[in-house]
């Protein structure tokens, strides 16, 4: 009986694989690829250059640097930091047409995040509706909510596949007509969590946008994604980033990322 009790069971761990019993939750999947992409460290910063081809080969360049706080004291998934208030700052200085411009997110929970362009050569700060957060940023494939995240809230999530390497997810708007896509597959390494490869499809299952991780290094501690492209399928036009200098954990003061900053910028942590 014992014999046969043991045969069974070896049967059983045949059948379910020894994936089945190591896959986590669907939520702690999103959770964990959210902290990986957005909130590493308590805060953050690098140096940024941004190379746009367009369909012909034609090439625009921008370089800027990005700040980034977090609202939550502790880098516990336990304790909610992948989803606690947020702060960034984007300066530009290349090329001279976007030199001194200003990008400043409040990123927030329950309702819509508050974001700011500022425009020197009017010495205008503009505040960009919540509609306008899936629009390009700066004229690249990058929409201005890909520099920030979404909101994991946003979208139902489904564990669809995994691979040895990866969990493939779907992610479905809850609200359809807020976004133009139909919903989008993320690719999620399994050890890191960053999430390698999304891709957005439309209502007629239409792959039409690529967003990728083109290398990833270990800085101090952790996984970090330091080049990434976004694809516009139906252009042809891409968007390469490249990250250098990334730190973190350097202690931003909160007053930084605020209007007053966005016309004198805080030189003293851009460098």
């Amino acid at each position: 009986m014992r014999n046969l009790l043991a045969l069974l069971l070896t049967g059983l761990a045949l059948i379910i694989g020894p994936a089945a019993a190591q896959t986590p939750p669907v939520d702690e999947i999103v959770h964990r690829a959210n902290k990986a992409a957005y909130y590493e460290g308590q805060d953050g910063r690098a140096q940024v250059e941004m190379t746009i081809t367009d369909s012909q080969g034609r090439e625009r360049n921008r370089r800027m640097t990005i700040l980034r706080k977090d609202a939550a004291s502790t880098d516990a998934i336990e304790n909610g930091a992948y989803r606690s208030e947020q702060k960034f700052y984007v300066y530009f200085t290349r090329p001279a047409d976007v030199n001194k411009m200003g990008f400043l997110v409040w990123k927030k929970l329950d309702t819509d995040d508050d974001r700011w362009l500022y425009l020197p050569a009017l010495d205008l700060v503009k505040r960009i509706a919540a509609s306008d957060k899936r629009t390009s940023f700066v004229g690249s494939d990058f929409y201005y909510e890909d520099v920030s995240g979404r909101d994991i809230d946003e979208d139902h999530h489904e564990l669809i596949d995994t691979t040895d390497n990866y969990y493939v997810l779907k992610n479905t708007p809850r609200n359809p007509s807020s976004v133009e896509f139909a919903y989008f597959v993320m690719y999620i390494h399994k050890d890191t969590f960053i999430p390698v490869q999304v891709e957005y499809f439309d209502a007629q299952d239409n792959r039409y946008r690529i967003a990728k991780a083109l290398a990833v290094d270990n800085i101090q501690g952790y996984p970090t994604v330091t080049k990434a492209s976004m694809e516009n399928l139906k252009t042809g036009s891409k968007t390469v980033m490249q990250y250098s200098s990334v730190e973190y954990d350097i202690g931003l003061p909160d007053d930084i990322f605020s209007e007053r900053y966005l016309r004198n910028p805080p030189t003293d942590y851009l460098r």
